[in-house]
């Protein structure tokens, strides 16, 4: 056995069953060991990008990690973006990169590079270099145990091609892998005071925390204490829908996200960071938590948050208690003029049981959660990492684990660009995924961001590099050229036939929607001193009017 075919089976034996690939010289002897193991399926992505995030969405819906399989420092340079998403969300993936053989690295050859420095941007947890062909299954034993425990982190695995093609290999059986502590009993107790002494507080959930067992948990917590029940800005995996608590997601807008938080006086973290800005704003304050507000940790990522939920509920005698769920509801059929606000409704009217949403619409999706609130019950997956060009890949991983469930994936059409490989991806593998770009031919949050922090006036040719007008794009067109079922949409009508048709009939569907930007001319020139305006506002016109412009 060589090295690849004993890195293989050990994968193989620990569960890791797909490989998002996107393979050159130095990985050559990995792809011809893949026919000897049949446990482990091969993507092939045309972009590196691709391969990383696929490799996100589907260990986020199938709840271990997937491979990858990337060449060299310049293949995991191009697919970094996903992985950094990948970190943010603290998802399991196990990352291989190939590289020249170790005695070839001494002639600094064209494709030489430090790979070591590179992944530790995403994998600062775990990264190795395998340093013989005996010794790589173990290696590969020990990356996937870094991988999946908590918190989930990227686990890079470096593969010299001589210790990849020598022989003398042997799969590696994988370590116990040790169950995670729940929160202690002196936190539980004090965090139990703290939310029955009627001050007001609130529950900011992470990702451990907003599956159905956690989220029961902490609405018993909140139906006993009356606390809020809040999520991250961009949830990692949220499953929502009717017979679900309604979660409330902090506002992407810092100034609309200190409108949500004012009130309280106490936050209570459950694998979740205390809030902080997305960027830097002149004048503006990073750290978004209220002054007098106490912050409190009930689980950090490395505990296990379900079991310390149910510690609290049980310490506040809540174990019983009926939480409050969401009464199903679906928003009416659009009618008329192609809007996003109207293609977010038509997802909510049509959202089939068991669906996964991906949101990467950007400014067009601002509608989506409030319009699937109450629908049958599905998965959403967001930006965690705010690196664009996620959704689409997501999607090919997401479809890939769950291949029973519709993946709908509602995409901007600047991010589209970014991965826009990943059509061909689901054409190849025939994934059941409806693709939905939006197209308003704009970077339209870059427009709205220009004008929140302060930059001179936009002259044409600032405006120039915000706009995606010259020429305007055709989605349509490029899906079908990588065998992808597309339409275009300019009215309700059409845009409702199209999804209907797309969920109706197995294999990859693209809806093209064309529609106005969302946040666009007197809107756009408005929001910056609302914004600013709100912490002069009375509270209830403040938080009425940040339900409005982020419901």
């Amino acid at each position: 056995m060589n090295g690849a075919q004993a890195l293989l089976h050990t994968l193989a034996d620990a569960g890791v069953e797909v490989c998002f690939s996107n393979p050159g010289t130095s990985e050559m002897h990995f792809v011809a060991a893949l026919d000897t193991e049949p446990r482990m399926r091969a993507v092939l992505c045309l972009f590196e990008g691709v391969a990383t995030g696929a490799a996100d969405g589907y260990a986020r819906m199938a709840g271990k990690p997937a491979a990858t399989l990337l060449h060299l420092g310049c293949g995991l340079g191009n697919g970094l973006a996903n992985l950094h998403n990948a970190r943010k969300g603290k998802v399991p993936i196990v990352n291989i990169v190939g590289d020249h053989a170790t005695y070839h690295t001494q002639y600094d050859a064209q494709l030489q590079s430090d790979i070591e420095t590179v992944a530790r941007n995403v994998s600062p947890g775990f990264v190795r270099t395998a340093q013989s062909t005996a010794q790589l299954g173990h290696d590969a034993a020990d990356a996937v145990q870094a991988a999946r425990g908590l918190p989930g982190q990227v686990a890079t695995l470096i593969l010299p091609a001589d210790v990849s093609w020598s022989e003398g290999g042997a799969p590696c059986p994988m370590p116990t892998q040790p169950a995670p502590e729940a929160a202690s009993a002196s936190a539980v107790a004090a965090i139990a005071q703290v939310l029955q002494s009627g001050a007001k507080a609130a529950l900011l959930l992470g990702p451990q925390a907003l599956r159905e067992p956690g989220l029961l948990a902490a609405a018993r917590i909140a139906q006993a204490c009356g606390v809020q029940l809040l999520s991250e800005v961009f949830p990692t995996r949220m499953e929502r829908g009717a017979g679900l608590p309604l979660i409330e997601r902090i506002a992407y807008l810092a100034e609309l996200a200190s409108v949500q938080l004012a009130p309280l006086e106490h936050l209570v973290l459950v694998d979740a960071k205390s809030p902080v800005s997305f960027f830097a704003y002149p004048g503006k304050a990073s750290d978004l938590v209220p002054p007098g507000c106490q912050v409190h940790t009930l689980s950090t990522p490395a505990q296990d948050a379900v079991a310390s939920l149910e510690r609290l509920a049980a310490a506040l005698g809540a174990s019983q208690v009926t939480p409050r769920l969401q009464a199903p509801q679906r928003p009416e059929r659009p009618r008329g003029l192609l809007t996003a606000p109207k293609v977010c409704k038509a997802v909510g009217h049509l959202l089939p049981e068991g669906a996964i949403l991906i949101d990467e619409a950007i400014t067009s999706g601002l509608m989506l959660y409030s319009m699937t609130a109450g629908g049958p019950r599905h998965d959403l997956i967001t930006l965690t990492g705010g690196a664009i060009g996620q959704g689409l890949p997501n999607a090919v991983g997401a479809a890939i684990a769950c291949p029973e469930r519709p993946v709908i994936a509602l995409i901007g059409d600047g991010t589209a660009m970014y991965t826009i490989q990943a059509l061909w991806s689901m054409a190849r593998e025939n994934l059941h995924v409806v693709s939905i770009i939006f197209n308003n031919a704009s970077y339209s949050v870059l427009n709205v961001e220009l004008e929140r922090v302060g930059a001179e006036e936009a002259g044409p040719k600032a405006q120039s590099q915000l706009d995606l007008k010259g020429p305007v794009l055709n989605f349509s067109q490029l899906a079908q050229g990588m065998g992808v079922h597309a339409v275009r949409a300019r009215t309700a009508e059409d845009f409702c036939q199209a999804l209907e048709y797309a969920l109706a009939h197995p294999g990859p569907h693209l809806i093209e929607a064309m529609v106005p930007e969302s946040l666009a001319g007197a809107k756009r020139k408005v929001l910056p001193w609302l914004l600013k305006s709100l912490h002069h506002l009375p509270p209830s016109v403040a938080q009425a009017l940040k339900r409005k412009i982020a419901p």
